[in-house]
């Protein structure tokens, strides 16, 4: 009986017959040879019809086979040096499972927009397979690093009744006779779970309710954010630039196939698995903006081409430490000599593709959080169990988040935040 296999493994079957179940992305032929283009959702590659090797039945076949129908192939694995995947079927054997017509997205150029109203097709094609499998593996190695480090998953509400970071940007539903809204971050669910645990993280879809004007922003999103009792700025700092380091290592060590597809240069992500990372403060960014002929104002929050300049000022992502406390969130921790900035840090990544982790210290004094609660006109009933959080043991805490579809855009090196969202959520179909 002939094996059945994945393309993936064909690897392990040269000069073997296997069978394997397939989808056709293109074809061409030269008269007495089909070049079949297959795919079956672990890789792509190439199947060779030769008309005096089959039958007429199966080389009319291969001739007539529409784009994306869905086949069993039947043949003999042999390496093939000159493509991309190294291995390619000698088909002896076509069995039609399901046809195909007209498919939309043809082997010719489509715009982003078409291609993201076809999302749910479009996943069928080369870049975006490959930018899931390296999704995949960002968060398969976040759930390893975190587990290795002594982290639990904990998972916070998405409907909540108070805002980590005020309330402009947040969407209000009516949940039954109360309000409520969709969530902006785990973050403080996450600072009950480490007073209870020492260290967690949560992993979720978050939303901001502004639509989308640039290829940085989406209205939903999916944030890794650990939470660490105990743990100071700095020792998050070093957590921080570890976990980077060791997303972008196992992306390297287990994505290869997928890089290559996306024609990602490896030497360059390597870069980026050596820590320490950089560090400068915000006045110092500041600072090389201004001396870069830059409009901005020491007090300013930094807008992409801000944070492009300052990354490539580096050849690894840097961390800028110490933001003015009129940009950043209440629950974060005064600077103990300052009294205009944050123990917080954003994390840009090299290449323009801006910031990726913020972070920062949490407040541990119940007076100050409570005076920071009330000056964001924020309605102080809501935030009585975080309050509780310092009235019972309270401890040096720091924590993060990191966006999921900014560090995939930039280790896969793509242009459009957007192509790494798995399906057209409507949230996230606003057009700018």
């Amino acid at each position: 009986m002939v094996k059945k296999i994945s393309i993936i493994n064909a690897k392990n079957h040269v000069d073997e017959e296997v069978k394997i179940g397939v989808w056709l992305t293109d074809k061409r032929s030269s008269g007495k040879i089909s070049f079949l283009q297959l795919r079956d959702g672990t890789a792509f590659f190439q199947g060779v019809v030769v008309k005096s090797q089959v039958s007429q039945a199966v080389f009319q076949l291969a001739k007539d086979v529409k784009q994306e129908s869905s086949m069993w192939v039947t043949g003999v694995i042999h390496e093939d040096t000159r493509s991309h995947f190294g291995y390619e079927i000698e088909i002896s054997d076509i069995e039609l499972i399901g046809d195909s017509s007209e498919y939309p997205i043809t082997p010719k150029e489509h715009g982003i927009e078409f291609l993201l109203d076809h999302r749910h097709l479009w996943l069928r094609s080369k870049r975006p397979f490959a930018i899931m499998k390296i999704r995949n593996e960002i968060i398969r190695a976040s759930y390893e690093f975190f587990n290795q480090e002594g982290f639990i998953k904990m998972d916070p509400p998405i409907l909540t009744g108070s805002a980590p970071e005020g309330t402009t940007e947040l969407f209000h539903i009516e949940y039954f006779d109360n309000d409520a809204y969709l969530t902006q971050s785990g973050q403080l669910y996450a600072e009950a779970g480490a007073m209870a645990f020492g260290k967690v993280f949560t992993f979720g879809p978050v939303f901001r309710a502004e639509k989308s004007k640039t290829r940085r922003h989406l209205t939903e999103f999916w944030m890794i954010e650990p939470e660490m009792a105990f743990t100071t700025q700095d020792e998050s700092l070093e957590v921080q630039e570890k976990y980077v380091a060791y997303l972008v290592q196992n992306v390297i060590d287990h994505c290869a196939y997928e890089l290559k597809l996306l024609d990602r240069d490896v030497d360059q992500l390597k870069k980026y698995t050596k820590t320490p990372y950089p560090r400068i403060s915000y006045d110092k960014a500041v600072e090389m903006l201004q001396a870069a002929d830059f409009d901005i104002k020491w007090g300013d929050d930094f807008g992409a081409p801000d944070e492009t300049y300052l990354s490539d000022q580096f050849e690894q992502p840097v961390f800028i430490l110490n933001y003015p406390k009129a940009i950043k969130p209440f629950y974060m921790k005064p600077h103990p000599t300052r009294d205009d900035v944050y123990l917080c840090a954003d994390l840009l990544a090299p290449e323009g593709y801006g910031e990726i982790i913020g972070g920062s210290e949490r407040e541990t004094d119940f007076d100050k959080l409570e005076a920071e609660i009330k000056a964001m006109g924020l309605d102080l009933e809501e935030y009585q169990w975080y309050l509780d959080l310092r009235r019972y043991g309270s401890v040096p805490h720091s924590g993060f988040g990191l966006g999921l579809e900014r560090a995939i855009t930039w280790i896969c090196g793509i242009d459009h935040l957007r192509e790494t969202i798995p399906f057209p959520r409507m949230i996230n179909r606003i057009k700018p």
